[in-house]
């Protein structure tokens, strides 16, 4: 492959029975407790909820599957292969490997723990990166995890590291220039619009992590510093695609995807575009709850968003086959749990998974939003379509919002009790052993970035740590934050009552001691 096989490696393969040093980095995964617990974290809505319902270790192994499928077929195309030898190469076990991998740095509660999280961490502890749950990914798999041959992370080859960016940056420093200063930046990298000079919304590595994420990038130097190799542009792809399918299924499963509204937004505008096309963006705004505004305003956000590949008459074609096959086939009937409605779903999400997954191509020179590989045209916008469906009509919703502000009150509540513990220097020998050796590991990283290039620790309060003190202060930050990542929701939610006294059992999980 372009820059060879072995640079591709760049990891011990000692003690592992898989032939194939890609194939071990995908059993070391799996047998990571980090990726057992996902199992217990929130798709979208709590777990507890459903059981009908996906979690981020069901997701990842969709994410997982369909990724495996685009791989191989793109991988045994004739005419990809001299364009993937130049790019770096193109491993189903590697892709494999990185979508089992992607999920693992999301906390408890999906995203809205991820984004409180970056709150807490940011506001009330000044880290320099706060918290992404991608780069928390790629900081278990080198640094948190022991499950590798030198018990410091997974010990995983650089192929599978650089597959698992699929934002390979930093939050603001690196690379230089950032991609969040280019024209058009690619996805994730600009600020967001309610957070000027906070730095990327999006990205992959802390700075803690970045020599990993330099290590692993050195054998794929045609591509821009900003640019996904292209296993970490199909595993995104494949992201891309069961979210925008299984949420669905899910939501129509138990009932919170209704088919009248669904109508009604898809009808109104595919029979009044034009008319809602002369409106002015400010009236669609404040009447987006009216049915086909606010997927006009989807429309225009796509014009100034994606114009190297968005085209109104490829718009309506989406809009009228997810019509056809989403609102009057699949919600036309309410899901009872039958063998019927059982196979309707089956036969949604098949559909629809073989639809995208078998219509890609591979591009030598992509626009800045894009990888490499990309889906064919037609399928990208009906991607943007089913997702618009997703958060209209499932993240939007008022009564999740609820459910909502009590987890993010929880989280909030669960990072404070633990600080506390940490700066009680009276139960400094009591506390959880896996929180105190986070600190330890904290504080070493960043008394070694201090070392060298304090600038790079500035955080949300405009200065450099002081001196030890301040060093030990961003490593108490660090480590509970890593500590509540890494639990599951039930664990979050339990640990709090124990720490507020309102449970009467000792508390006994190991994973968390």
């Amino acid at each position: 492959m372009g820059e060879g096989r072995e640079a591709r490696r760049s990891a011990s393969e000692s003690g592992d029975l898989a032939a194939s040093p890609f194939r071990a980095d995908r059993d070391r995964i799996v047998a990571s407790p980090f990726f057992a617990r996902l199992g217990g974290v929130t798709q979208v809505v709590s777990v507890s909820g459903s059981g009908l319902l996906h979690n981020r270790l069901t997701h990842s192994l969709k994410v997982a599957q369909v990724a495996r499928a685009i791989a191989e077929r793109i991988a045994t195309d004739p005419r990809h292969g001299p364009l993937l030898d130049e790019l770096g190469g193109c491993d189903p076990d590697v892709v494999e490997a990185a979508a089992l991998a992607h999920d693992l740095g999301h906390p408890p509660f999906g995203h809205l723990g991820e984004q409180e999280l970056d709150r807490l961490a940011r506001h009330r502890f000044g880290l320099p990166d706060g918290f992404e749950g991608n780069a928390q990914s790629l900081r278990i798999v080198t640094t948190t995890d022991t499950g590798g041959p030198g018990a410091v992370g997974l010990d995983l080859t650089a192929a599978v590291r650089a597959a698992m960016l699929k934002y390979p940056w930093t939050r603001r420093s690196h690379p230089v220039p950032h991609p969040r200063d280019l024209p058009d930046p690619p996805r994730g990298a600009s600020e967001p619009a309610d957070e000027p000079h906070t730095g990327s919304s999006k990205f992959s590595v802390y700075v803690t992590e970045l020599d990993d994420l330099v290590q692993a990038r050195e054998p794929f130097g045609r591509l821009a510093s900003w640019q996904q190799t292209v296993e970490a542009s199909i595993m995104d792809t494949a992201d891309d695609i069961a979210y925008a399918i299984h949420d669905l299924e899910d939501f129509h499963r138990i009932g919170v995807l209704q088919h009248a509204p669904v109508a009604a937004e898809l009808g109104r505008w595919l029979t009044g575009a034009l008319e809602l096309a002369e409106l002015d963006d400010e009236l669609l705004t404040r009447h987006s709850r009216r049915p086909g505004y606010s997927l006009e305003i989807l429309r225009r956000r796509l014009h100034r968003r994606d114009s190297w590949i968005v085209d109104d008459d490829a718009f309506v074609a989406a809009v009228s086959r997810v019509r056809t096959e989403l609102v009057d086939t699949l919600l036309a009937t309410p899901f009872d749990g039958s063998v019927e409605s059982e196979q309707a779903v089956g036969t949604f999400s098949a559909g629809w998974t073989v639809r995208f997954a078998t219509d890609m191509r591979v591009v030598p020179e992509p626009p800045t939003r894009s990888g490499h590989v990309q889906l064919a045209p037609a399928q990208w916008h009906e991607v943007q379509v089913l997702k618009f469906v997703h958060r209209r009509f499932v993240l939007l919703r008022p009564d999740l919002a609820l459910h909502q502000r009590g987890q993010a009150l929880l989280l909030a509540s669960l990072v404070q009790a633990l600080e506390q513990w940490l700066t009680d220097r009276y139960e400094s020998n009591r506390l959880p052993r896996r929180l105190q050796d986070l600190v330890m590991l904290a504080e070493h990283e960043y008394g070694t970035l201090a070392a060298t290039d304090v600038s790079t620790l500035v955080g949300a309060v405009g200065e450099p740590p002081q001196g030890a003190a301040g060093i030990r202060e961003l490593a108490r930050g660090r480590a509970v934050i890593d500590f509540v990542a890494s639990l599951t929701d039930s664990q979050a939610a339990t640990l709090l009552d124990a720490l507020a006294g309102r449970s009467a059992q000792p508390w006994s999980d190991a994973f968390v001691l």
